[in-house]
């Protein structure tokens, strides 16, 4: 069984490649050219590429070969993206199409040509990262350019489901409220921390969902909130 993981070398994207190799998986995990974030994963079937997601041509190209190479790709989860604070206020035009491109150009660019070979499978599971703010603007006070930008996950993820339907391919949104990392915690000193998600326990969720016990769910969002 093959995957792909988008932001591998982040902490979402690190719980989710151990957790498919505990589970003896082919992992493939794209990072960005020139990351040196440290990745102690020694598994042999842990194969790290660097992709430019925000380059469509040269993320087209990359996964092309990739899914020659493997043949077939059974699960993505797709974790890279951004974050930005800022009112309506403060927050430019430039400011949205940045987090435009960190948001949704690097889901999409993934996100459009796996989802066309699992179309050609018939079978398939995309995850995709969305937020709490897109799932709802009312919430995206204080994060414009972020929560805008975020909703068109939701959006995308409704017109795959659309587009296979009468497959067995499945486009899921992952909601987390705040993530439990080592940099959220330095800039929300003073938080309850208990009440976060947690990255493994995310993993552990999302891997569940790629189980023949979840064969039967369409279209889910799974709203990852922990006590938040």
């Amino acid at each position: 069984m093959n995957i792909i993981v988008t932001g591998a070398s982040g902490n979402l994207g690190q719980a989710v490649v151990r957790q498919f190799l505990t589970a003896g998986w082919t992992v493939i995990g794209l990072v960005m050219p020139g990351d040196k974030t440290p990745m102690d994963i020694m598994d042999k079937k842990f194969v790290k590429v660097e992709v430019d997601l925000a380059d469509e041509m040269h993320t087209s190209l990359a996964l092309g070969r990739i899914i020659k190479k493997r043949g077939t790709i059974d699960v993505a989860v797709l974790t890279a993206g951004g974050f930005a604070m800022g009112d309506i206020e403060k927050t430019h035009s430039r400011d949205i199409l940045q987090q435009y491109k960190l948001n949704f150009e690097t889901t999409y660019h993934a996100a459009r040509p796996i989802f066309l070979q699992m179309l050609t499978q018939k079978k398939g599971r995309i995850f995709m990262v969305g937020s709490r703010p897109g799932s709802n603007m009312t919430m995206s006070k204080g994060m414009t350019a972020y929560g805008l930008t975020k909703s068109l996950i939701f959006r995308l993820a409704e017109l795959m489901n659309a587009e296979a339907k009468g497959t067995d391919v499945v486009t899921t949104v992952v909601v987390p409220s705040i993530i439990d990392t080592p940099t959220n915690r330095k800039k929300m000193k003073g938080e309850d921390f208990s009440t976060w998600m947690d990255p493994k326990q995310m993993a552990e969720v999302i891997q569940f969902y790629t189980t023949p016990a979840a064969d039967g769910l369409r279209e889910p969002v799974l709203k990852m909130y922990n006590k938040a």
